[in-house]
Order: structure tokens, then sequence, then C-alpha cells
């Protein structure tokens, strides 16, 4: 199972459980022998820290519910799906996760127990991430379809997401004249001053560090939300002049 097998061999966690688990138990099973299965279930859940495993589960159930919101799968969302696995972990690993989602994409998510679940157990800065990555999946075909971005706005309202960071990363995908303002969180009227502070606080909330804990690879795909807070400063310091 190359990489992928180091997923599920580091432990999936508090995703092991409840709704998340109800719905990847019988994929995980499936990836092992018999002597293996793995039981899961809705039982007395502790809180454990994100590891990747439970990362990309999440991650891919949430994925599968976004592709299914306007009732069609696309072999473009198919393909965006894959290379980013295949950018993330390699061929081998995408290979594994794209089977994995033809199957979950059989199965009726409820997604706002899923969201709960993931709210509860997993912190803001991977939250904000899995966010970045739906908008990326649902905009695979060059455009997002309302029906996906009313889900993408209901799942990142139930993980906690707060409007601001919502629109922030929103505007990373959809064109807007005040997009570069979107991204940095603050109004087109706000001093100089007040978007350099506004830069540095969202560099910081968006740094690819912040997801260090679950593996080079998710650090690194968190890179270019971090590169579109830079290029929206770059793009509100030439419009205003700002040395």
């Amino acid at each position: 199972m190359d990489k992928f097998g180091k997923w599920i061999t580091g432990g999936l966690g508090w995703a092991l459980f409840g709704p998340i688990g109800g719905i990847v138990g019988f994929v995980v099973g499936s990836l092992f022998d018999k002597s293996q299965q793995l039981q899961v279930g809705s039982g007395n859940q502790q809180r454990y820290q994100t590891t990747q495993g439970g990362y990309v589960m999440s991650l891919l159930v949430l994925v599968a519910a976004v592709m299914k919101a306007d009732t069609k799968i696309l072999k473009s969302e198919l393909e965006y799906t894959k290379q980013f696995f295949v950018r993330s972990f390699g061929a081998a690993s995408a290979s594994e996760a794209i089977k994995i989602l033809r199957d979950l994409l059989n199965q009726n998510i409820p997604v706002t127990e899923v969201c709960q679940q993931i709210r509860k157990n997993m912190d803001h800065p991977s939250r904000l991430q899995l966010v970045h990555f739906l908008f990326g999946i649902a905009n695979a075909d060059g455009q997002i379809h309302e029906s996906e971005h009313k889900l993408i706005a209901h799942i990142a309202q139930q993980m906690g997401i707060s409007e601001k960071d919502y629109q922030s990363i929103e505007a990373m995908f959809v064109a807007n004249t005040d997009a570069a303002y979107k991204i940095l969180e603050v109004e087109a009227t706000a001093t100089d001053d007040e978007l350099k502070k506004a830069y540095r606080k969202m560099a910081v909330k968006y740094h690819p560090d912040k997801v260090h804990y679950l593996g080079e690879d998710i650090q690194k795909a968190a890179h270019e939300k971090f590169q579109k807070v830079n290029e929206a400063w770059e793009t509100v310091k030439k419009q205003r002049g700002i040395v």
C-alpha cells in the first residue's frame, strides 16, 4: 500500500469512531486481510490529536459529499483529486485514495454530523485547509456550481469556520473585484497600516507550519493557500503604491 499504508498503520484516531468511522469502516477494512479487520462504530469516543490517516479520511468523505452535490460526478473532478493526491502522496497512494473515494461516492454521507465530529476533534488550521481543498475540488472543471458552493459554505459553518475565514478562502477561487481584500479579511476602505497588520495576521494564520504535525505532504499542499495570501498582499501593495 506504499505511503497509503502508513496513514492506516499510523492510526485513524478519532476518525475511527462516530459518523466518519461508520462511513469508512468497510472501506478501511477492505485494505486488510480478514485477520486484521478493524472494528469501528459510534461507541465511546476519546479525544485524539488528528493523525494523517484521520485527516485524509475526513478529507475523502467531504470530497465525496461535494462531488455528489450537483448530482453528477465529473471525470475532471476525479482527475483533479487524483492529481492532488499524486502531488501530495505519490502515484501509488493516489490510486488507493481514488478507490476509496469511488466507494464513498456510493454512500449516503451525513454531512452535518461528519462536520460536527471534525469540529470537535480537529484544530482550526487543519479545518481551514480542508475548506481550501474542497474549493479546489469543486473548481476542477473551471467553475464552482451553486450546489457545491452552498454545500462548502454549510460544511465550513458546521466545522466552526468564521464567515471572515470562509470568505478569505472563497476569494482564492471565486472571482471578485475585492478578492485580495477578502483574502486578507479587511474592507477595501482599510488604511495602509490596517492592511499591513492584516497581512501579518493572515500570514501567521495560513502558514504551512500550522499543519506540520500532519506530515510533510499536507504541509506542502498547505503552501498553496499561504501563497494566495502573499499574492493578495502584493496585489494590494501594487494598487496602493505601498512600499
